[in-house]
């Protein structure tokens, strides 16, 4: 691409409309977009295949600004492009329910790709993007109909490749062969606290050069052909993943060029005007965008329109040519769940099984039906049972990276095409908990197989017992938790999971537990609302006793110890606080019945339990650390038995 004046213009105007942003707010990152928009020009403007009219449109290239804080940036080249970011929104930068947040929200503001700030989150979201991209392109591509053919651009800094997510994602993207990857490293050397050799002087190069990457360099950040030439090099059909480094000046053209205080310090409205005399800016008017410059940019954008024009006369011929691949591409490309996934006459399940079992055959069961569920685990393959066995491609290999794993499954969500899970112990949610965090902040349809979700541990020891994490998994706003009880609720589970498109994570057992296939027509029914009645009494009952997962059948063992006391106990199952707190108050009170004492049983901390169940509730579970013995002895020896329960249900009773 030859460029001319205009598009140094264009660069100029993507420079100024950031900073009187951020000035306009008097808060924000103006150093990043000054020093790095001729990066994101030179993508955009040369290279990428985008539809402004229809954000959405599947075969576009993706752009990930994993630098979020350069936000201002970002939104000047959605306004620029016509993605209905008014000038008005601009100018509501940072301010309470604009479209201009922060930093850029997915699902938010229309071509936003992903939720990005937490750095290094955005580039491993680019690995999971550009993984969809190989693997739909694997699946639905013929030589005559590249159907699905698109890169995956990322813009990062420093502070990104300083988190340890961006090397266990880059990992993976080498090994992975992910040649459609490019990342664009925006090198200016400066962080909040200064110079980046106070903490960062290792050879960026040597690192991605080691991990598979192709590596190229462009040394002026501001020579729009260099960055091009560099561009193309990355885009030429290569099985590695590209990492441009460019050399740039963060605060480019203003008075503090080069400076940490540019990163997040707005600029002084005098500095903001030095800074234009410098670029040579034609006006002083804050928002000002030069006719020649928006020409330029619209006719980019009608290039884009083009690009999913082509692509619509491909997806027609490809209709007509291949129409078993064309509902193949349907299903998967919008997600469908058929009806019927499970019939209530199927015998799967006919003996005791751990719950991680059960999840391993029902990933099975579902796959002929669920051609885009692909998954696996952080190197537990043969613990979390998450292995496809007949279609052994579609089990990931994420080795020994959980925090990368949980940002790569966020990626293929965002992407489309795949409902992918990731699996590791439920302990260990804890090395990828911004993930899970964002996932739910995005309400991307990501599911978490967590395995090995209790004490039941065992030998294991505390290190591996997992305590506090159901509880505070909950506490993540918008997270959906299921524990299942016996192999029908993790049947039931999954298709929850996979049916309502929202962030889930799975609890599962080592141990085996007891089948409840008499109570199967009320776990189908009710698992999807949270917590129902399994078992009533015969007689009027004293008691609730209230379980998830694994202690349900604790329930069971004291219910029958408090039968031969002649006190008849309701046994309610409540595998998700989420769901239940979704079902209107007379479901609620038909199930957990007003005034009527509670006991909550689970095998974790008892925080949280009293706000579900009531005021005339009281828990009983683990409010410190494991033991290491076999699995009985502890819960023997932390008090969790059926007869700890009946006797905590006799003391409830009685007041």
């Amino acid at each position: 691409m030859k460029f001319d004046t205009t598009d140094n213009l264009c660069v100029n105007t993507l420079r100024t409309l950031s900073i009187d942003m951020v000035g306009q707010a008097d808060s924000g990152h103006p150093g990043l977009p000054l020093g790095a928009a001729p990066l994101a020009y030179s993508v955009w403007a040369g290279h990428l295949k985008f539809c402004s009219s229809d954000p959405a449109w599947f075969d576009r290239d993706r752009f990930v600004l994993s630098a979020g804080h350069g936000s201002s940036l970002l939104y000047s080249i959605l306004h620029l492009y016509g993605y209905g970011l008014q000038m008005e929104d601009l100018k509501k930068f940072r301010q309470l329910d604009s479209l201009t947040p922060g930093h850029p929200e997915y699902g938010h503001t229309a071509g936003v790709e992903t939720t990005t700030g937490p750095l290094g989150q955005g580039f491993a979201n680019a690995v999971g993007m550009a993984l969809a991209e190989k693997l739909t392109a694997e699946k639905l591509n013929t030589p005559d109909f590249p159907l699905v053919d698109h890169h995956t651009y990322v813009l990062c800094g420093d502070g990104d490749l300083m988190e340890g997510l961006s090397y266990e994602a880059a990992s993976l993207a080498g090994t992975m062969k992910l040649g459609k990857l490019i990342c664009l490293y925006d090198s200016n050397g400066i962080t909040i606290e200064g110079s980046t050799n106070l903490a960062f002087t290792e050879d960026v190069k040597k690192r991605f050069q080691a991990q598979d990457w192709q590596v190229l360099e462009v040394a002026d950040g501001n020579d729009l052909a260099e960055l091009d030439s560099a561009i193309k090099k990355a885009k030429r059909e290569t099985e590695q993943p590209s990492i441009i480094i460019v050399r740039t000046h963060i605060g480019w053209g203003s008075p503090k060029q080069d400076k940490n205080s540019v990163h997040g310090e707005p600029l002084k409205p005098e500095e903001i005007l030095a800074t234009k005399a410098k670029l040579g800016w034609p006006s002083t008017e804050p928002f000002f965008v030069p006719e020649e410059a928006a020409a330029r940019f619209a006719e980019h954008a009608a290039a884009g329109e083009k690009d999913r024009k082509r692509w619509l006369k491909l997806w027609k011929n490809y209709s007509e040519a291949l129409p078993g691949k064309a509902d193949l591409a349907k299903a998967m490309l919008g997600r469908e769940i058929p009806e019927g996934l499970f019939k209530p006459e199927d015998t799967f399940f006919d003996k005791p099984v751990a719950t991680r079992e059960a999840s391993g055959k029902v990933i099975n069961l579902m796959a002929d039906a669920l051609p885009g569920l692909t998954g696996g685990s952080a190197d537990l393959g043969p613990s979390t049972k998450t292995d496809f066995t007949r279609e052994p491609a579609r089990t990931l290999h994420f080795g020994i990276r959980e925090h990368a794993m949980g940002s790569i499954i966020n990626g293929l969500a965002l992407h489309g095409g795949l409902i992918p899970f990731g699996a590791t112990f439920l302990v260990f949610s804890d090395y990828m908990r911004p993930a899970l965090r964002l996932a739910a902040v995005m309400q991307t349809p990501s599911i978490f197989v967590f395995t090995h979700d209790s004490i039941g541990v065992g030998e294991d020891g505390p290190t591996h017992q997992p305590v506090e994490h159901l509880m505070s998994l909950r506490l993540i706003p918008g997270l959906l938790v299921l524990r299942p009880a016996d192999a029908w609720e993790t049947l039931y589970a999954w298709e929850t999971a996979v049916r309502l498109k929202r962030p889930t994570c799975l609890a599962l057992s080592r141990q085996k537990l007891p089948l409840y296939t008499q109570y199967r027509a009320k776990i189908a029914e009710g698992l999807k609302r949270g917590a129902y009645l399994l078992r009533g009494p015969s007689t009027v009952p004293s008691v609730e006793l209230v379980a998830s997962g694994s202690e349900v059948s604790l329930a069971f063992e004291a219910a029958a110890i408090l039968e031969k006391q002649g006190i008849a106990a309701r046994i309610i199952s409540a595998p998700s606080f989420e769901l239940f707190r979704e079902q209107d108050q007379a479901y609620r009170d038909s199930v957990m019945i007003p005034d009527l004492p509670k006991l909550c049983i689970e095998a974790g901390r008892t925080t949280g339990w009293k706000d579900l169940a009531g005021p005339d509730s009281e828990a009983i579970g683990i409010d410190t650390f494991g033991k290491s013995a076999p699995a009985g002895q502890v819960y023997a020896a932390l008090g969790l038995t059926a007869e700890k329960v009946a006797e905590a249900a006799v003391r409830l009773i009685k007041g």
